[in-house]
């Protein structure tokens, strides 16, 4: 071998030498805890350990659910023998007192984060007073209804009905403005008439225990009456789809959940018509979690609609009436929706949980009315059913029969089981 070369080849064993040596004291575990003590011992000419990288647990914790719970109630229907109870209930001073007539659900209502309640009929302080009495439908009802179901813990209040035009436009503005003075002075939340097509569009959104929900409201019909042409008022109608799925769409975007009251359905029958059952889906495809059906004065079904994604809403097809003064067996049992919006606090998905309704009973005695009240059907019992007045009313109903196997019989056709909150 030439000498050239043996330099050549002891030059390459210095160097792959030189490349072991550096890689070896190279070699550190980023974040040890015993970095330093390796690399004090190295600098001392010790052969330094290799520790194994673990990683920390988070220490960040998991976020909460958001969870409200939510009460509503379907018609309060306002009949004349119901604000002439308030009448008598009255005190000095007072003209009509209507507190009583619910104080038997009050503990429901004020439990409730949420509490949702369909007004039926308009309060215009510059018209006569009706409740459906001479034989014309029509009702305009005392202002102590509003100061009474706000003192009784509802805080959003629909009022997409058909009788918003029982008196005309000029008493619908009234009430409209009535209403919306009641919301400012008391943190509520009010829908379903506007005064104009902005006020329509303005989505009402009300955030609860940091959940956003949005509220929707939409009637079927007006009694045959129209907003005049020349009037800013706005009623958005079922029969609206475009208008409704944009809106739907808009307050899912805004909010986390979207109730949607829905005034429809045939009066006087438990049975749920094939069009409500499709504008139900359209709905809950659209983007409403839950629907609370108002109008046909029975307690009706309730169920679940699935949408494509494998999420789903509820809809309750009829709430029934809150309170009324009418004279068929089947107008006096109703419904409470009782459920909770959760907001998972790390995906932010929302469901719905404890899902079902109290029934109620609406009781009274008498010809004449007597005694109006509504009670929780874990409050009403045999004796107060033997005692009611309906098979006694004037005037005189179609079906008048009236007692606890009656009251049972209308929840167990109505109600399924699963959903029946009967001790509440």
């Amino acid at each position: 071998m030439t000498f050239k070369r043996m330099r050549t080849a002891a030059l390459a064993l210095v160097c792959m030498m030189c490349a072991v040596s550096t890689a070896s004291c190279g070699s550190k575990v980023v974040g040890s805890a015993d970095y330093d003590n390796t690399s004090d011992s190295a600098s001392d000419g010790e052969e330094p350990t290799e520790e194994t990288a673990t990683e920390e647990p988070s220490t960040e914790p998991v976020p909460e659910d958001k969870r409200v719970h939510v009460t509503a109630a379907g018609d309060n229907l306002i009949h004349y023998s119901v604000y002439k109870n308030a009448e008598l209930l009255a005190g000095e001073g007072e003209n009509f007192n209507f507190k009583p007539l619910y104080e038997h659900v009050k503990y429901i209502v004020e439990d409730a984060d949420v509490a949702i309640l369909n007004q039926e009929t308009i309060i215009s302080e510059s018209n006569e007073l009706r409740g459906g009495n001479g034989g014309a439908l029509l009702f305009n009802s005392p202002p102590e209804v509003a100061d009474a179901v706000i003192d009784l813990g509802f805080d959003v209040f629909t009022m997409a009905n058909n009788h918003l035009l029982d008196f005309g436009a000029d008493a619908l503005e009234e009430s409209i403005r009535f209403w919306n003075k009641k919301a400012e002075e008391n943190d509520l939340t009010v829908l379903g008439a506007y005064l104009n097509d902005e006020d329509a569009n303005n989505i009402r959104i009300r955030e609860v225990n940091g959940v956003k929900i949005a509220f929707l409201a939409y009637a079927e019909h007006l009694n045959g009456f129209e907003i005049p042409y020349d009037s800013p008022l706005r009623v958005v109608m079922n029969s609206e789809e475009d208008v409704i799925e944009r809106q739907i769409k808009e307050a899912k975007e805004k909010a986390d959940a979207v109730i949607v009251s829905a005034h429809w359905g045939v009066e006087d029958t438990h049975e749920v018509s094939p069009d409500r059952k499709e504008l139900a889906e359209k709905m809950v495809d659209w983007g409403a979690d839950v629907i609370l059906g108002c109008h046909t004065h029975t307690a009706e079904t309730m169920e679940w609609i699935e949408r494509d994604d494998n999420t789903r809403g509820f809809v309750y097809y009829s709430m029934g009436n809150f309170i009324c003064c009418q004279t068929d067996n089947f107008n006096l049992v109703g419904e409470m929706p009782d459920f909770d919006i959760v907001l998972d606090g790390e995906t932010g998905e929302v469901t719905l949980e404890n899902v079902g309704c109290i029934p109620t009973i609406i009781h009274y005695e008498s010809p004449d009315f007597a005694n109006l009240r509504v009670y929780p059907y874990s409050k009403y019992s045999p004796e107060l059913a033997d005692k009611h007045g309906v098979p006694y009313a004037v005037p005189q109903g179609t079906y008048t029969n009236f007692g606890w196997d009656v009251i049972n019989d209308i929840i167990n056709n109505n109600i399924p089981e699963e959903f029946r909150k009967l001790d509440k």
